[in-house]
This record gives structure tokens, sequence and C-alpha cells, in this order.
């Protein structure tokens, strides 16, 4: 059926370019409205790793390290998740911990854009309960805290925050003087956490918060990519769209109990396969669906298999997912550095076509995506607990004839075959092939 072909030089080529190409022509529908989040950003964030146990200068070795082995291959984020903030300042907003960031967050900021990085922040929706207790006034206005909420839950986390009432004086501007701060300090990046509809503790509604931090990060004159955290409601999915630059479609990657390492195959990374075809026509250029962290660089410490570790890459790349490392950058594991900065894997996230399955009838999947330019990206996945084959047949695929086959993991061109290709999978195990039409 495969006719063993040489090595082509110009389908590397024809990929790359392809790749590229439609990433830089849908960014400019976008262009409009936000200069961010054209293609899924890529970086790392704290809380897998360290959780809230990091200060000033863990996240400096964290970000060195990203700057001297990553950053070449299209890493850029340093996110800090929760555990940054201790207080509220003067006007009820969230404000660092002196003894984790004695030189300020503004300071930081600067040390990751001198490395040519970038810097996120974590908030949650709502008024802190802190600015609650002190009654804090709203900065440049006659406003105080009391003025701009009304009873209800402020975010889904729990039930200590205060809600905003954006129909009150005053309420509005609270977010404004948020988002100005932030913009002043060099954030580039908001992960949004609890945000209702959606996952967490209690129901809260969050969607006119969004809509105003959209404005808000818009007026304040700095480009900063505004996330929403986690398990998003789904029937809301045009307002996150619209408002936002990606969202969680699911809860934490990260197992926090009976588990050995950061994350588990069947507990927490299976529930992406499940979910994520639903999300698929949510995702484009300025908004992306968001599978959570890359659980990837630790080796054993990870919790998954080296199998496991390159289906979940080939997940997240072929779903177009923010590749964002939940893993702890000073110790980086040799083999996994591999999965993590192969440029043809890379190149299909960045591409910014996210895949659909074939059918999800049986554990043996294939997931594919058009390129744009005749040719096929196709992931097959063994989801089974058994070594089984798996076969894309290309009638599924949209091909008509044959095709010349690209392994992009092993960067090796497999030949041209008729009508389909079939690998025999590992359990947990995957492949991630680009096909080209060849003439008859």
């Amino acid at each position: 059926m495969k006719r063993r072909i040489g090595v082509l030089a110009a389908a590397v080529a024809v990929l790359a370019g392809a790749l590229a190409g439609t990433a830089a022509a849908d960014s400019q529908s976008i262009e409009s409205w936000t200069p961010v989040a054209r293609t899924p950003p890529m970086g790392w964030s704290s809380w897998s790793a360290l959780r809230r146990k990091f200060t000033e200068e863990t996240i400096k070795a964290q970000a060195d390290v990203m700057h001297d082995r990553l950053a070449a291959y299209g890493y850029r984020y340093i996110n800090i998740d929760a555990g940054w903030n201790d207080h509220v300042d003067e006007f009820g907003r969230v404000a660092p911990d002196p003894k984790k960031f004695p030189n300020g967050i503004a300071s930081l900021a600067r040390y990751l854009h001198q490395r040519g990085l970038k810097f996120g922040i974590y908030l949650v929706p709502g008024v802190p309960a802190q600015a609650v207790a002190a009654d804090s006034p709203i900065e440049g206005t006659p406003y105080r805290v009391h003025d701009i909420v009304t009873a209800g839950a402020g975010n889904t986390a729990d039930d200590k925050s205060a809600k905003l009432d954006f129909s009150k004086p005053g309420a509005a501007a609270y977010v404004r003087s948020q988002a100005r701060q932030l913009a002043s300090w060099g954030v580039d990046y908001i992960k949004m956490d609890f945000v209702g509809p959606g996952g967490g503790k209690i129901p809260a509604d969050n969607r006119e918060d969004i809509r105003q931090w959209h404005s808000a990060i818009q007026a304040s004159g700095r480009p900063i990519h505004l996330e929403l955290s986690n398990s998003l409601s789904i029937a809301e999915a045009a307002t996150w769209q619209r408002y936002s630059n990606g969202w969680r479609i699911e809860g934490d990657i990260e197992c926090y109990s009976h588990c050995v390492g950061l994350t588990n195959w069947d507990v927490r990374v299976k529930l992406r396969f499940a979910d994520a075809p639903k999300w698929t026509g949510f995702a484009g250029p300025g908004h992306w669906n968001d599978l959570d962290s890359i659980e990837i660089g630790n080796g054993e410490a990870n919790g998954i298999t080296p199998d496991e570790r390159q289906s979940v890459m080939t997940l997240w790349a072929i779903e177009s997912s923010p590749l964002l490392l939940g893993t702890d950058l000073t110790k980086l594991d040799p083999d996994d550095l591999k999965l993590l900065t192969n440029r043809e894997v890379l190149a299909v996230d960045q591409a910014g076509r996210p895949a659909r399955p074939v059918s999800q009838a049986t554990q043996q999947q294939v997931w594919f995506s058009p390129d744009g330019h005749g040719g096929v990206t196709v992931a097959l996945f063994n989801l089974g607990s058994t070594e089984a084959p798996v076969t894309a047949s290309w009638p599924d695929l949209g091909l008509r004839g044959p095709a010349a086959v690209r392994d992009l993991w092993t960067h090796r061109n497999l030949g041209v075959s008729r009508d389909s290709f079939t690998a025999t999978l590992a359990p947990h195990a995957s492949r991630l092939l680009h096909l080209v039409p060849r003439p008859r």
C-alpha cells in the first residue's frame, strides 16, 4: 500500500509555510479589536509546580531557564498564579506580598521584559473581602466600595468576595482602576479565575465583569491577554469568545490527592479528549480553547508515562491550545525537553486550526484538521488500556486519492499511501502526521 520515497525537504517547507501562513492570514480578522493572542500563547505558569510557594527570586529562576532554553521555540509568558498578593491597597485593589516581592511587581515585569519575555498575573472577579471591610474609596471617584457592590458572590470560589453592580456609578471605574494599575506594572497577561457561569464551589455570574474587564484593558492602552478559568460554561461561549482571549474548558489538570506526580491520565488528562470537540468551533485567532497547563518537563514527576506525555503534547497541539508549562523549569528532563521543543509539532499548535475527531465511538481515535493548503494534519490516539491499531482513512479526512505521509514527531517522511494509514499504538500512545495529496 505504501511506496517508500526519499526525504522531501520541500514537504517540511510546505508544512511550515502552510501553518505559518494560516495563522498570519487569519490573525488579520482580529487586528481591529486585539493585538494579542493571534496565535495560542506559549509560556509557563507557577501553580502546578510551585503552588503558592514562590518569591521574586524563584520566578526569576524560572524565567532565566525559559530565556536560555525555551524562548527560541516561542515560549514567552512567565505567569504567576494565586499566592502573589496578601492585602489590598488604598483603593481596594489587591497588592503584592512585600515579603515575596520586596521590589514590587513592576520590577519583576521589567526583569522579564529585559529578557524578551512577557509577564502574567492572577486575579478573580469581584471585590476582595478586605476592600469590603475597609470600605475602600474608588480611585478617581467620589464613591466607595459600599456604593458599587450588591448581594451575591463576586466569583465562583467562595462567598467572601462581593459582587460588583455595574448599574451603580463607580463600579466600572473600579475595574478600570485595576486595569490601569496592571498596565502600569507592565502586565501582559491576566488569568481571571473562578469565572461564572462555570466551575468553582458556588454559582456566580461574571459575564458583565468580563465585558467590563475587556473594555478596561482596551482603555488602559496596553495589550493584555485576558484568560478565563475554569470550566467555563459552553452555553456562554459566544460571550467568552467576544470579550476574552481564552478560556479553560475543564477543571484543573493538577491531581491534588491520591496521585503520584503533578497529574494523572485517567483522572485528569483523559477528560480533555471527551470535552475538547464541543468547543472546537469557538476557537480562532484572538481567542483559544485552553486545555490547562502542560505537565511535561520533569520526567517521572509529571505523573504520566512517556507515551502519555507525547499524547498530551499531541492533543494540545492539534487543538491549538495555549502551551503553558506547569513543571519546574529548573529541573527540565532531557527527553521531555525534546517533546516541548519539536518545531514541527509546535507549528501545528501555532497554526490555530483546532482538530475534530472522526469518531469517538471507540478508544482508538483519529483527529484531523485541514491545513488550509490542501493538506491535512492528523493525530492518531489509542486511549485504551491495551495495544491496538488505529487507522486513518483518507475519505474520512476529506482526501481523494493518494497522499504523502510525514511523521511530525520523528521528522520522517513515511512514503505515499493510497487511501489510509494504520499504526499499532501502545496504551495511551499517539502519532502526529501531516498528509499532502499526490497525483494519482
